[in-house]
């Protein structure tokens, strides 16, 4: 669990800290936006996959989501999808709901809805950065 959080956290903060590469290249702006756009995609997936496999990891100890649709004995398949479901809702800040953190995973959820809500800010504010870097230049 340490391990997976480690990594996402790692990603996230590389990119934004120590993504140089893109402002030593002389490209276009469309380019930058795109290569940004993109990353913020990957970036939200390594998230969500990181933070479902918290959650999946944490529920062979103890339960750490209810599924409202009220299962009696869910597939092992059908609960990791549950976790992978529930993670992209929570850093997505949509919060249908329908599968509720329990335990230590309240904690969870309330740290990957806040890397949720900074991600985007993080991501303007980069582009921000880059194109006054770029005007700068020229």
């Amino acid at each position: 669990m340490v391990i997976i959080l480690g990594l996402t956290l790692t990603s996230v903060i590389q990119f934004i800290i120590f993504n140089e590469h893109v402002k030593q290249e002389k490209i276009f702006r469309q380019s930058i936006s795109f290569h940004i756009f993109y990353t913020l995609i990957i970036i939200y997936c390594i998230v969500i996959i990181g933070f479902g496999m918290i959650y999946f990891i944490l529920s062979f100890q103890q339960v750490t989501i209810i599924d409202g649709q009220d299962q009696d004995s869910p597939s092992l398949l059908n609960h990791l999808f549950t976790c992978f479901y529930f993670s992209g809702v929570t850093i997505l800040t949509i919060g249908y709901g329908d599968v509720t953190p329990v335990g230590i995973a309240r904690f969870i959820a309330v740290i990957q809805a806040l890397i949720g809500f900074i991600l985007p800010t993080s991501f303007v504010l980069k582009l921000v950065y880059l194109n006054f870097e770029q005007k700068r230049d020229m």
